[in-house]
């Protein structure tokens, strides 16, 4: 009786520090958050190779929802085509009104009768997503908003974009609330959008900005604009181009990277919240750069090249390759696997 109480007691003793050994494995282990599924993920995506149009990627590509501040990309889209017109210039002041300072959403806060030169609305718009210089800039250039709005959806004619409305210049859901009666897109028509932008206008020259002053030397006090797009740093390549958000439209983006004179275009619509989209956006780059052949034409710009340089290698990763130039650096980005 004595010996099967000791050995009873020596069980338990070993079962407890066996669970004990478990649970601390278990809970100094790494997690990986899993690769969300793509039914789920997002309601249209699309990935191309920038230099020849061809699609690498597509799921649901035609899907029409909301493009929510990604509506950006056409505002500069047609400002571009006002400025090559002549009819108004990066220097053109333009004046606030008390229309354009009651815009909600992301803004800069504008104030009526502040006075700043068009160039620093775009990077308001592009960078801040800032919704009252969107509107700002697209009363001044077309005299109303209404009939920018029109120049618009005939820009998104002229491109092939079969699928997309516009009704505003910054994507603002309408005070109905009903997604029909907002502007409305598809990833496919977006990825021709964005392409349009790279090879004709110098949108990565805004898009590409991580963070900077809007105000000065108007106001005393800046507002300090940091980009939406999270991945500009961290997935190597990236330069562009825009986010957006409404609760109709999911979280969205229209993304670009160059690696090695190859450039990809991915654009996801309707994501359940950021971080899956960027995820899944992360991975659409990954194998857009992997499926574009050996030998294809190397993208190149009509306007401008990328304003983005490569990250400098780690003092690791010189000291184990001297022969390693700081051009050839290129800064990693972990994807969950499932």
């Amino acid at each position: 009786m004595i010996f099967s109480r000791h050995h009873s007691l020596a069980a338990f003793v070993c079962a407890v520090a066996l669970a004990s050994v478990s649970l601390a494995a278990s809970r100094s282990a790494p997690t990986r958050p899993l690769s969300p599924d793509n039914a789920t993920a997002y309601k249209g995506a699309i990935v191309l190779d920038a230099a020849t149009g061809k699609v690498l990627f597509e799921d649901r590509a035609d899907a029409v929802s909301p493009p929510a501040s990604m509506t950006k990309l056409m505002t500069f889209a047609v400002l571009m085509d006002r400025i090559k017109a002549g009819t108004m210039t990066l220097e053109t002041p333009v004046t606030v009104t008390a229309a354009d300072s009651k815009i909600g959403g992301t803004q800069v806060w504008l104030k009526e009768k502040e006075v700043f030169p068009v160039e620093e609305l775009l990077y308001a718009m592009m960078i801040q997503s800032a919704n009252d210089a969107a509107y700002a800039l697209a009363r001044t250039a077309a005299g109303s908003v209404d009939a920018f709005v029109e120049l618009m959806n005939a820009k998104a004619h002229e491109l092939g974009m079969a699928h997309t409305t516009f009704r505003t210049p910054h994507g603002l859901p309408p005070a109905s609330r009903k997604i029909s009666e907002g502007d409305l897109t598809t990833a496919r028509d977006f990825a021709i959008l964005s392409r349009y932008l790279l090879l004709k206008t110098d949108v990565l020259k805004y898009t590409s900005v991580r963070t900077r002053n809007f105000g000065p030397p108007v106001r005393v006090e800046p507002v300090v604009m940091n980009n939406h797009n999270h991945l500009l740093g961290k997935l190597a390549g990236v330069d562009g181009l825009k986010t957006g958000f409404t609760n109709g439209a999911g979280f969205c983006l229209a993304t670009t990277a160059l690696r090695n004179g190859n450039r990809v275009i991915a654009v996801l619509m309707g994501g359940p919240d950021s971080k899956v989209r960027d995820l899944k956006i992360a991975e659409f780059v990954e194998r857009g750069f992997a499926a574009i052949p050996i030998g294809s034409p190397a993208f190149t710009s009509e306007v401008a090249p990328s304003p983005v340089t490569a990250a400098p290698l780690p003092v690791s990763a010189k000291k184990a390759d001297p022969s390693a130039s700081e051009s050839s650096a290129v800064i990693k980005f972990s994807i969950p696997k499932k």
